[in-house]
């Protein structure tokens, strides 16, 4: 039976009160409500009176007022920790059965984020939604959408530990809780999805691929990159669409598509869709919901409450740390072209959770963002506030212009001569000359950030470009026991990362 705060109003009534059937304010209390009735009974819900804000006239407000933002140290610490040891009702009505291990891309020690069955079955709906989103598309090829789905993900062979929960990538959870209708379509299959060796699941796949008939690619796009490479050489092809002719789609996410897009296009016999979802270990946020959207469009109506923190330093200090004083807006108070943390609260327990990425949105009107990079993982030495976005669309600028694969970058910023400087470390095979890259890169990052250009005329004196074999960025990753699917290279390099990555250059070791 549907609950009360799942029924909508009529479209008379609403219309009477000029609120949108589908309004996202609406859609937004709905879910907070409906969260909130789920989990006032846990220790959590006790502690920050769950009740209490349920009564109030003003909930999301309150809830604000009364629940502590918090990342990743504070919520594990305090709570997500006994979880660990078996204890229920926690942060979640129950015991947690799964962890998604999510190291980031700084962090050197992995991150439990509890993985409920409530979260599955919202992610399962998101995908099937998503799915049904591509018979709108106009420039597809019609036989892809009946075709197999490789699915480049983590190890479904999953650890398990004391207290009897199982732990592994989310993709790996995923695929191993994946329904039952979908086996016919899912490749490579249960056998070497469960491979933990990246290495040998991919020749794996390179082996049965001729025995495929592949519609999709699913993954991050550096591993699949890879994966087609290595089918290509392997068969002695001139494109991947020689093996697989009906490859249509590539669903990715989890990090920017443009610097790899180059290296994707010389790949292919012929046009495929990019399909772009924001799927995070702590939930599915948004996908692309048509041809040719700016960016994709969030899930408002489906387990996930949130919250914008504009990105700036009222709310953030120079290590990229939320400020006291900081202030957190609603779907319906937030700006178009604004940048701003995301924070959320899920039904797998997480509360008021800072996820660490910073977005953007491009259309007010049907709730569509981009991503626009980290909140640790952005320049700004001297207020040349430069971020990831930035970045990633001067190496895209770079790649178009030399027809050129870049597929991997990291920057880092150090003092120089009394002033800074920037170093960036680019992964490509192709033959180009390192000064060319570094001028034009910086020449993008003056049209794209005046701040950059204002600051590249006083404190920002010089920048430097080492280019390097795409191998020694997946050597590194591999020496951090980073190699997979849920792990991408650090854009900015800083702290501990930044010591062991001068390091393995130096001698090839961590």
């Amino acid at each position: 039976m549907a609950s009360i705060i799942d029924i909508k109003l009529p479209r008379a009534i609403a219309a009477a009160f000029r609120i949108p059937p589908n309004d996202p304010r609406r859609q937004q209390l709905r879910v907070l409500k409906k969260l909130l009735k789920k989990a006032r009974f846990t220790e959590f819900g006790q502690r920050y009176r769950f009740d209490d804000i349920l009564l109030n006239r003003y909930p999301a407000k309150k809830f604000q007022e009364l629940v502590p933002a918090h990342n990743y140290s504070k919520i594990y610490n305090e709570w997500w920790k006994k979880t660990l040891d078996g204890v229920p009702d926690v942060t979640w009505p129950g015991k947690i059965k799964y962890y998604a291990l999510s190291s980031g891309t700084s962090e050197s020690a992995s991150k439990y984020i509890p993985v409920t069955r409530e979260m599955l079955r919202s992610n399962t709906i998101n995908y099937l939604k998503q799915l049904l989103t591509l018979l709108n598309y106009h420039e597809v090829n019609r036989k892809a959408i009946t075709k197999g789905f490789l699915m480049l993900g983590g190890a479904t062979d999953l650890k398990k530990g004391k207290a009897g929960w199982y732990a592994g990538d989310l993709s790996g959870i995923l695929a191993k809780k994946r329904p039952f209708w979908f086996q016919t379509f899912y490749k490579p299959g249960g056998r070497i999805a469960a491979l933990a060796d990246w290495n040998q699941k991919l020749n794996e796949i390179v082996e049965h691929a001729k025995e495929w008939d592949i519609g999709y690619i699913v993954g991050v796009p550096a591993w699949c990159q890879m994966c087609m490479e290595m089918v290509i050489e392997h068969y002695k092809l001139n494109n991947i669409h020689d093996i697989w002719p009906n490859l249509g789609f590539f669903v990715h996410g989890g990090v920017a598509f443009e610097p790899y897009k180059k290296g994707f296009e010389k790949l292919l016999g012929k046009p495929i869709v990019y399909i772009e979802n924001y799927l995070s270990s702590e939930g599915f946020i948004g996908y692309k919901t048509r041809e040719h959207a700016k960016g994709m469009q969030l899930i408002l109506d489906n387990n996930i409450f949130f919250e914008f923190i504009p990105f700036d330093d009222k709310n953030f200090d120079s290590e990229g740390n939320l400020t006291d004083s900081h202030e957190a807006k609603m779907i319906h108070e937030v700006e178009e072209g604004k940048e701003y943390a995301l924070i959320m609260s899920t039904n797998a327990g997480a509360w008021r959770y800072l996820i660490g990425d910073t977005i953007k949105f491009v259309d007010l009107k049907k709730s569509e963002v981009v991503i626009t990079g980290r909140t640790k993982h952005f320049l700004s030495l001297t207020g040349e506030h430069l971020s990831v976005e930035n970045m990633n669309k001067a190496v895209e600028l770079v790649s178009e212009e030399f027809n050129i694969s870049i597929p991997e970058y990291t920057v880092v910023g150090f003092p120089y001569q009394n002033f800074f400087a920037h170093k960036w470390y680019v992964a490509s095979n192709d033959h180009t000359d390192a000064d060319i890259i570094r001028k034009r890169i910086d020449e993008n990052l003056r049209m794209l950030n005046d701040d950059y250009a204002v600051e590249r005329d006083s404190a920002l004196k010089e920048v430097f470009l080492e280019k390097l074999p795409e191998e020694k960025f997946l050597q590194f990753m591999q020496l951090k026991e980073k190699l997979g699917s849920q792990h991408k290279f650090p854009r900015v390099m800083k702290g501990k990362m930044l010591e062991d990555w001068n390091k393995f250059l130096q001698t090839g070791t961590i």
